[in-house]
């Protein structure tokens, strides 16, 4: 008898712990009234269908527009004897960039001080020519061809004035010095020199290369699984870590036909303003791709949606006095909205404001 007793206590126990169980997974909703003063505070929303978005999350980083850099390069060999701006300076069109000595350009003034000598010896003869001409004394075929070598003596020395022009115009001296000199106003985002570097004749590679960064590139890394989720057009979303809190918002504009050979992803380009120069040039970036699916569910703010005990409830609004807390299943939340799979049907009233105060009030025991 004892034993039987026993038996029943102990029944009686695990059947009061699996409701109280129970309880914890189900919240049993209570009537609770909304006073005027908390009417004026909660928001109703209406849960309605819609087409569900997607998001993709992948890393970037910030590069300069192509179209608005300018690579200086050097017209000249020689060595760089001052180097006059940094990495990340601003620059103005005419600024000097860097100055070298030439043996080229030394090289160029000889050849301009020798054409000069042949224009004025030629000059010289032709004028002999001329009067001589003029006189009766020579012929005509002697006039003729000094004129036609102080016309060749004239285009050597433009060639000369030429090549001087190209390797800086005003900017050099007789002892071989030239001027680099910025072709452009912009920033220098790239420095490939430094005072007392050779500068070979064979050297393809830039001096410097200035932007003028008010739009930048955005260059982010898409992995195989994920290329079918990306096309043009699609919203982006960029962030930084320098500024925490603030959405650059663009649209992708070029995506790779291949992968890249080494980490096997594809590069999309999304190119977006760049207003107070705030994007830099190597700067690392989060990037999130938003789309529209053609499928459909009901979706209301995720704001409406309380995760309680690793399950998600709303709390639903029939009346003043006639609310309901009510499980969803959560598919997805995108953009603060949350699509629901199952809980809600369209046109289902939710409260999206100060909602737990009134989740608590209904779930408390």
């Amino acid at each position: 008898m004892k034993r039987e007793t026993f038996l029943i206590g102990i029944s009686g126990l695990m059947l009061l712990a699996a409701c109280k169980q129970k309880q914890v997974d189900v919240p049993e909703s209570k009537q609770v009234c909304i006073s005027d003063s908390l009417q004026k505070m909660i928001t109703i929303d209406t849960a309605k269908t819609s087409t569900m978005k997607d998001e993709l999350s992948l890393s970037g980083e910030v590069s300069s527009d192509d179209n608005n850099v300018v690579k200086v390069f050097p017209f000249s060999s020689g060595q760089v004897t001052s180097v006059k701006v940094s990495l990340g300076d601003r620059v103005e069109k005419g600024q000097t960039l860097a100055i070298m000595r030439s043996a080229d350009v030394a090289g160029n003034y000889t050849d301009l001080s020798s054409t000069q000598a042949d224009v004025a010896i030629a000059k010289r003869q032709l004028d002999q020519a001329e009067s001589l001409y003029k006189n009766g004394i020579s012929s005509e075929r002697d006039f003729t061809e000094a004129k036609e070598n102080y016309n060749k003596a004239v285009a050597a020395n433009r060639k000369v004035k030429q090549q001087l022009s190209i390797n800086g115009g005003g900017n050099t001296s007789d002892n071989g010095t030239l001027v680099i000199k910025a072709p452009q106003s912009g920033y220098i985002i790239e420095k490939n020199i430094t005072s007392g570097s050779f500068i070979r004749q064979d050297n393809s590679g830039s001096m410097f290369t200035i932007s003028n960064m008010k739009d930048v590139w955005i260059w982010a890394n898409v992995f195989e699984s994920d290329i079918s989720k990306v096309k043009t057009g699609y919203t982006a979303k960029v962030t930084t870590l320098a500024y925490p809190g603030k959405v650059f918002m663009g649209k992708v504009n070029e995506i790779s036909s291949v992968l890249d050979p080494d980490n096997k992803v594809m590069k999309i380009k999304i190119a977006l303003p760049n207003p107070g120069m705030l994007l830099k040039p190597e700067m690392f970036t989060n990037v999130t791709i938003t789309n529209n699916e053609n499928a459909q569910a009901v979706s209301v703010p995720a704001k409406a949606v309380v995760f309680d005990s690793s399950k998600n409830y709303v709390v639903v609004y029939n009346g003043k006095c006639d609310l309901k807390v009510r499980e969803v299943s959560v598919i997805k939340t995108v953009d603060d909205i949350s699509y629901i799979a199952s809980g809600l049907k369209p046109g289902d009233k939710v409260i999206s404001k100060n909602q737990l105060l009134l989740y608590n009030s209904l779930t408390e025991d």
